[in-house]
């Protein structure tokens, strides 16, 4: 308790800082630019960033002179000194800031408003607090990052200002500790590494829509094939379903009055329109609803693995991590209430093995009832009871609570991830539905011969495959496992001589199921060793004299590591084992 105590005294001062040093970044603003318009300033978790109306554009030449500004009110140590004024009061200082008034007649009627002035010539609207002076500081290390359009409060119809964004830390040390990590975050960015390595490429004519190339869709289909393998082990039944379908399918699921504006919609006639689904679960009710089923069916799992698409807001679009069609590991699993503990158990079971399998971790979260719920408490609060015996059995108390953040139809687990930018994403989910299934009338026979209603969970593992692709290659750097990556051996045959013995090699790991490529250029050895390990070839193998003499191969491993004169049969049986294992690392030794 006395730590987390510190961590939040540390957190409080920290976001001090950070606010104060907006104010210092506001000041150095209107000393530098004229005619400015003060918004707002506020910390975020690596520092912070104030929006301005300028009439001209800040751009990354004025970063150093507005650095060096503020580093000279720092200096100063000038005072922050506090006011509180009324309503009128506040209106006649800041009668020629417009958002500032806007902000102050949404305060009129509060006891007190208040200022902060920093030295004599500057004052901002602001609740604070602040440290008592600038040079309380002096030891801080920020910088300029960017300067982006935003609207005032988010509102496309209102006007666009220029935020400017600053890294903020308490030493210098930090900061560049930062700064560093940013650097090392620009080489894992998917959106750059994806078409460097051939992977995919998005088209401005389909936004948000990726473009699968042989190397990246070899990829995905080995996640699937994986994906497939395991569940076909614990009777999962996958099934296909149409991409359109009439606005009559949802409004009986509820998707048309609570998220038709997510949706890709077809008008054909006055009396026809359909959609582009944006998610699998009313065709898994239609599946469910064909047949009479009985207890002895459930648990019924119906995976779904087709195209969906949903309509985003274009800025919210971000490579693979957000797009707008996508196809995710997607199942609705039948049951009975009394089977609520044993599947949600068996799904973390494929969580975990998945996971763990690409050396990622997660975080599970579990969402309660809302305000909005649909349904009996009584059935609420059984659900919850034994979601939370699974979390309690397999977590202890490394798990979170959000109170009230359940679906209206039902609690659920989110599988929480933080890649290797330090984003946290959702990724799985596990949610119980006590709705869809009274929406389509869905009901099965119990043991006594009584029509019972199932409960549906709808859940997926990777979750979106398109976003858990571009985890994966920020989280491996595009070095991927041996037995995930599309590109496992580059074959260089070391003069045109040696390419027959080349291409042998090539048939006996092709035909090992082995994916190798020979490279047949007319390039010199060394710029095909290049190629190669550019694109991240985990194994370089070279054939020259000796080795086509020896019936041998001498290769390059991706770590460095060099190693002369093995046999080919060894080779493959190494890669036979990694990729059976799904070892995450290479083998070095053969």
């Amino acid at each position: 308790m006395h730590d987390e105590k510190n961590n939040d005294r540390n957190a409080e001062a920290i976001e001090m800082g950070r606010h104060s040093l907006a104010h210092v970044l506001a000041k150095a603003v209107t000393g530098l630019f004229s005619d400015v318009k003060l918004a707002i300033g506020p910390p975020i978790d690596t520092g912070f960033y104030y929006d301005f109306d300028i009439p001209v554009s800040i751009t990354d030449a004025d970063f150093e002179k507005i650095e060096a500004r503020m580093t000279e009110i720092i200096k100063r140590r000038e005072a922050f000194i506090r006011k509180e004024l009324s309503a009128s009061e506040a209106s006649e200082l800041f009668s020629d800031e417009p958002y500032k008034l806007e902000l102050i007649r949404e305060l009129d009627g509060n006891d007190d408003i208040s200022v902060y002035y920093l030295g004599e010539d500057f004052v901002d609207l602001c609740r604070g607090p602040h440290v008592a002076d600038s040079g309380e500081l002096r030891g801080w290390g920020f910088k300029l990052s960017a300067v982006a359009g935003a609207y005032w409060r988010g509102d496309e119809n209102n006007r666009m200002l220029q935020r400017v964004y600053v890294h903020a830390y308490p030493t210098r040390a930090e900061l560049k500790e930062y700064l560093n990590f940013l650097e090392e975050a620009k080489k894992r960015d998917h959106r750059k590494l994806g078409p460097q390595l051939d992977l995919f490429f998005m088209d401005e004519t389909a936004p948000g829509m990726p473009y699968w190339l042989p190397s990246g869709w070899k990829m995905f289909n080995i996640l699937m094939d994986f994906w497939r393998e395991e569940h076909e082990k614990r009777n999962y039944l996958e099934i296909s379903s149409p991409l359109i379908n009439s606005n009559t399918l949802w409004k009986t699921s509820g998707h048309w009055d609570h998220y038709q504006e997510n949706m890709f919609v077809i008008p054909l006639s006055e009396e026809q329109t359909f959609a582009v689904k944006p998610m699998n679960c009313p065709n898994a009710m239609l599946v469910y609803q064909r047949k009479t089923r009985s207890y002895r069916d459930l648990p019924l799992r119906l995976s779904d693995c087709d195209i969906l698409h949903r309509n985003e807001i274009s800025g919210t679009l971000h490579g693979l991590l957000r797009v707008q069609m996508f196809r995710q590991d997607d199942s609705h699993n039948f049951i009975t209430e009394d089977q609520i503990y044993s599947e949600i158990n068996s799904i973390l079971d494929i969580a975990d093995l998945f996971y763990e399998v690409f050396g990622l971790t997660y975080t599970p979260v579990l969402s309660t009832r809302p305000a909005d719920f649909m349904g009996e408490v009584e059935l609420w609060d059984k659900a919850e009871k034994e979601l939370k015996a699974v979390l309690d059995s397999r977590y202890g108390e490394d798990y979170q609570v959000n109170e009230g953040d359940g679906a209206f139809y039902g609690p659920k687990i989110d599988i929480m991830m933080k890649d290797a930018l330090n984003r946290m994403w959702q990724m799985g989910t596990i949610q119980l539905d006590f709705q869809l299934s009274r929406n389509f009338k869905l009901t099965y026979t119990d043991r006594d011969g009584s029509q019972k209603i199932p409960v549906v969970v709808h859940r997926v593992v990777y979750g979106s495959i398109e976003r858990f692709m571009g985890i994966l290659i920020e989280h491996f750097a595009g070095k991927f496992p041996f037995w995930i990556t599309a590109r496992q051996v580059g074959i260089v045959p070391v003069q045109d001589t040696h390419i027959e013995y080349a291409n042998e090699i090539a048939e006996k790991l092709r035909f090992a199921k082995i994916r190798a490529q020979v490279d047949v250029s007319n390039g010199t050895m060394g710029n095909k060793i290049k190629s190669f390990r550019q694109e991240l070839y985990p194994y370089i193998l070279i054939v020259g004299d000796k080795e086509t003499e020896s019936g041998t191969i001498s290769l390059r491993v991706r770590t460095g590591k060099q190693v002369n004169d093995i046999s080919l049969d060894s080779f493959i049986t190494a890669c036979r084992q990694m990729t059976e294992t799904h070892a995450l690392e290479l083998r070095e030794e053969f």
